[in-house]
């Protein structure tokens, strides 16, 4: 997993999973196709905001899958 700090250095959250769903969001990193593209050009606080999101798409994922099958995916 990724952590968020406060170095000007963010790194990418990309897991080397990359497939874009219908709402073109990679079920491996949780971002968006504008997040990705955007990426390089990125400030750190910008940065640092693709991250949150990540990490919310990412949960709220995990809590759709556990309420339709009655289990955890990972």
């Amino acid at each position: 997993m990724f952590t968020i700090d406060n170095t000007s250095q963010v790194g990418s959250p990309c897991v080397r999973n990359c497939c874009l769903d219908a709402k073109d969001v990679c079920v491996g990193c949780g971002r968006s196709l504008v997040e990705i593209l955007a990426w390089h050009s990125a400030s750190a606080a910008e940065r640092k905001c693709i991250l949150v999101e990540c990490q919310r798409r990412k949960q709220a994922l995990a809590k759709t899958r556990l309420s339709v099958t009655g289990h955890q995916h990972r």
